[in-house]
């Protein structure tokens, strides 16, 4: 066996004993392997070789190379990321001892914007608050799209009612940012919740008319997305619930929660429609390593 994959293989095991959250176990795995081929570009292929030069040029390497997945380099954040993931192989290695390198970088982080999260119980708390008619059946949906299936505004607003695809537990979104497609599975509450509105509540809103849309206004046509916020602040001052909230933060709160549940960085990074673990990484800090 490749010895680069024994040492990675070692060093997710000791990250799992010291009990570090999953999303950093494997982010920290991801970055070493970076880091590895990056070694090997500059011809260094044993642990010895490794001095401090070796780590300064990593870094002028890393701000220099261009993002993979989108356009421009990568961001400070992602390098400090990547350069803490090394500094707990390091300690790894030298625990271990398999190898002695340290690395002193320092990089000031980017101040990155406070997001507004409701917990699970103020999600709990807001689904209580929809009332059992057609408006109120239409609020749990709203609910649902934008928390449980933590899909962008404007995915939501695009919604078409044959993009709920019940029998396989799916919805198809089919203008993604960046016109990407995918589908994000839904529960079985979920699904419950989708038949209700389809079978009751939304046909009582079309009032006869037709409209191919998912989310059906009061006058019978697609809601617009400043329609779902107001039902959005409804539903929050009716649970009380005193927060700066927008149907993004629904987003932030589901990611969070599967975050916090032990999903991996790379699953929720999916589910989210990423096309960057990088984009997905702001909300680890919600989990305590």
């Amino acid at each position: 066996m490749d010895i680069n994959v024994v040492l990675k293989e070692g060093f997710e095991k000791w990250l799992q004993t010291l009990d570090y959250a999953e999303s950093t176990v494997y982010g920290s795995v991801r970055y070493v392997d970076d880091f590895f081929f990056y070694l090997k570009t500059v011809e260094i292929t044993r642990l010895e070789q490794i001095q401090t030069e070796t780590i300064l040029d990593y870094h002028k390497h890393l701000q220099t190379r261009k993002n993979k997945r989108q356009s421009g380099s990568l961001s400070t954040n992602y390098i400090i990321s990547n350069i803490n993931a090394l500094k707990r192989f390091s300690k790894y290695l030298q625990l271990t001892e398999k190898a002695n390198f340290e690395i002193n970088i320092r990089i000031k982080a980017q101040q990155i914007p406070t997001k507004t999260i409701l917990n699970p119980a103020e999600i709990k708390v807001l689904y209580k608050a929809c009332e059992n008619n057609p408006l109120g059946i239409r609020d749990r949906i709203i609910l649902d799209i934008y928390y449980g299936c933590g899909i962008r505004r404007s995915e939501g607003i695009s919604l078409d009612k044959k993009d709920v695809l019940i029998k396989q537990k799916l919805i198809y979104i089919r203008k993604g940012k960046g016109y990407r497609e995918r589908y994000v599975p839904i529960t079985d509450q979920i699904k419950e919740d989708r038949q209700t509105y389809l079978s009751e509540a939304r046909p009582y809103l079309l009032n006869g008319k037709k409209d191919k849309a998912l989310l059906i206004s009061s006058q019978s046509k697609r809601m617009s997305g400043n329609t779902i916020m107001e039902r959005l602040h409804k539903l929050l001052k009716k649970a009380m619930i005193d927060k700066q909230t927008g149907l993004h933060t629904l987003r932030h709160s589901i990611a969070s929660h599967l975050l916090q549940s032990g999903m991996s960085l790379e699953d929720v990074s999916r589910f989210l429609g990423h096309r960057s673990l990088e984009s997905t990484q702001i909300y680890t800090h919600l989990k305590h390593e």
